[in-house]
This record gives structure tokens, sequence and C-alpha cells, in this order.
């Protein structure tokens, strides 16, 4: 194996193809003229993980890569995006010299491949007029053949994380529960259909006779989430809600308005002494009317946070 330089960055030139996988793109031009702005190969296996290549032939325009292309190895596989998983690893990518039948190798020094930097490369693999220039080889008959050697030095898992994301534009869902026959209601608890909003599934929940240190005294009402058990491990919603029970006379409800950070353990909230027996009971109030209470939530998600 000798040394060359192209681009001012040293390169060695090796005979031997690459180990663990080859990527071969024929009509690289018209990558351009059909604006694909990157091309990622399909997963190989390398020292237990598997890993792909991507390939910018207009050079990476999130990283202002300007008049070269840009080559990368990216960790895939379901571990890839976790935090706690680390693997480190050396690496080349490869580059035929189809006039030649060698290659010319960059090696990178070790690398620790995580969740939150699964991809390590070149932003300035190789610059366009080299590429392009065919005394060089490297685009031939429009077609060009990269390849990769991953070695896997070592891995580890380190401690958990979460991950915080916030809605940019939050939208809000409402959602009306009519409750008939209410003063029938002999049960301690009763719950609303179930609806969603911002993508998780909520239920209102009424005690006609109160929760807590308000039974026997006040009515009490909740938001929930209707399936907290099938939460991922370290879920979190963080929500804006109002409840209101509506007066249909007068239009004066009365409401209750909270945020709070959901969860599999902690999976409701609301007021155990919403409003007094009493006052929910006076005919004038409208709250029940004909014998028919009418519930309102309205629900913002704000933020999710998942475990890492």
């Amino acid at each position: 194996m000798t040394s060359h330089i192209f681009d001012g960055i040293l390169r060695k030139i090796s005979d031997a193809p690459p180990t663990h996988y080859t990527v071969k793109i024929q009509s690289v031009s018209l990558l351009t003229k059909k604006s694909v702005e990157k091309y990622e190969s399909g997963d190989f296996e390398a020292g237990g993980h598997k890993w792909k290549l991507v390939f910018y032939p207009n050079g990476n325009k999130n990283r202002n890569v300007k008049e070269h292309i840009s080559l990368y190895l990216v960790r895939s596989g379901s571990n890839a995006l976790q935090v706690s998983s680390e693997v480190y690893a050396v690496f080349r990518l490869f580059l035929l010299d189809q006039n030649n039948g060698n290659y010319t190798v960059f090696q990178e020094k070790e690398r620790c491949f995580h969740g939150l930097k699964p991809e390590w490369g070149f932003d300035q693999f190789l610059s366009h007029k080299v590429f392009n220039e065919a005394s060089n080889g490297f685009l031939i008959d429009d077609n060009c053949v990269f390849g990769a050697e991953v070695f896997v030095s070592k891995e580890s898992m380190t401690g958990k994380g979460e991950c915080l994301s916030m809605v940019k534009d939050p939208v809000m869902y409402k959602n009306i529960w009519r409750i008939d026959n209410f003063s029938k209601l002999v049960g301690e608890s009763y719950d609303s259909k179930v609806f969603t909003a911002g993508d998780q599934k909520w239920k209102m929940q009424l005690y006609p006779k109160g929760k807590g240190n308000g039974i026997g005294t006040h009515l009490a009402l909740y938001l929930a989430l209707a399936e907290p058990k099938s939460l991922p491990p370290g879920c979190k919603i963080y929500a804006e809600f109002t409840l209101r029970l509506l007066d249909q006379v007068n239009g004066r409800h009365q409401f209750g308005k909270a945020n709070h950070w959901f969860s599999a353990s902690d999976s409701e909230w609301g007021w155990w002494r919403f409003i007094t027996l009493g006052f929910l009971n006076q005919a004038s109030m409208g709250l029940v009317s004909k014998d028919t209470c009418i519930v309102e939530a309205e629900v913002i998600v704000h933020g999710i946070t998942s475990a890492l």
C-alpha cells in the first residue's frame, strides 16, 4: 500500500478491494439531474453491527460543502440511535481507480458511534475537479465504485438518557362528553369515550360524588391517559388542558385549567373538589339540565419526553 495526496489530504493506494461492502453507482450525473441530494446504501454487517454508506454527489449542503463529494459511514440498525450504546471503530472508505484497478483509501482514526453521533466520514472526500478528471479513473463512463471496511475496537453501554421533543405549532383538540340520566349515576366514577389529542389517547373521568377529600361534598373531574400502560418506558407527555362543566342555561361555564406531565405512573390530573354538589344541583345554574350534564375538554400537547 502506497501513499498519495489528493486535495491536500493524505490518502493511501491499495490493490486490495474493500473487505466489507462495495457500492457501484451508474449514471452518477443523473443523481444531480433528478435532484437526489444523497444516496444511502443498504445495510451491511461488520464487527457485529450494521452500517451503511451515505454519498452526497454535490457535497453535504447541511455542512455548506461546495465543489466536493461527501462520503460518510453511518451506524444503522435498532441500537444506532441509543445514546447508551457506544461503538468504537476504525474504518476505511474506498474509491476505485478504474484506470489502474486499484483503490484510493482514506482511513479514519478510531471514532465513537452513538445515538447523538451515528455517522463519521469526510465532508470534502474529493473535489469535483479531481473526481471528474478522467485520467484519475474515479468517474469513468459516468460510473464510480465506493467501498468500506469497518473494524470495531470496543463497545460499551453507558447510562440511560432521555430526549424532550417540544411541539413547534401545538394544536388544541376539543372533545364533548354528554352524560344523560345524571341523577341516576350510582357508580364511583365514569369514563368518557376515548379521544385523540397530540397523537395520544385520552379520556375524561368524572366522580359524581367526589373523590378523596371531596367525597360526599363535591364533584371530581379529571383528564387521564386512556392507555398509560402502552407508553414506552420513560415516556412523559406535557399537556395543557381545560375541563369545563357547561352551563346549559346561562352560558356561565365552570372550568379548571392546568398543565401536567402525564406518564404511565402519573396518568391522570384534575380536581378532587371541582364544584360543590349543592352548587351543581341548583337548577338555576344550568349545569344539570333535563338530567343531562355536559363536560368539555380542551387538550394541547406541548412536548413528549422519550428514553434514549
